[in-house]
């Protein structure tokens, strides 16, 4: 089972955009990457054009569902299989966490190198440790 369309984070634009302007954190295994979005129609101005962070704030409720991607290249693994495995077991964790997760994020996921030798456990752990670092979870 997949993640559904609206919280598939699709266009290599919107890739670029969080790599480059989001947050960032990491742990051995994995990398993440958040940028929180704003309806800019509906928010003020800053003085360099962008919304100012405070209206992103105030238009949570405004905000469409939080999306996710996930990167991984050859050097974690020469072999699809592995790759395949690992991307389901994060989006497996991605849909188990999704309904503490707050709308509006921008989620990138890279998987490292070292991620080869993880199990869903593992994968889980560090997953939630980075989305609590980045405060993109609800605290319950």
């Amino acid at each position: 089972m997949t993640l559904s369309r609206q919280n598939r984070l699709g266009s290599s634009r919107d890739f670029g955009r969080v790599h480059r302007k989001g947050l960032r954190a990491a742990t051995p295994h994995l990398a993440l990457r958040a940028l929180k979005q704003c309806k800019p129609q509906s928010l003020s101005k800053s003085a360099d054009g962008e919304p100012s962070a405070l209206s992103c704030v105030a238009a949570a409720s405004l905000l469409s569902p939080s999306q996710f991607g996930i990167s991984i290249s050859r050097k974690v693994s020469k072999r699809a299989v592995v790759r395949n495995r690992m991307k389901r077991q994060i989006k497996a964790i991605i849909r188990q966490e999704l309904p503490r997760i707050e709308p509006g994020w921008q989620v990138v996921i890279v998987v490292r190198p070292a991620a080869v030798e993880c199990e869903f456990a593992d994968f889980l752990r560090e997953l939630e440790y980075l989305l609590k670092k980045l405060r993109i979870t609800t605290d319950e």
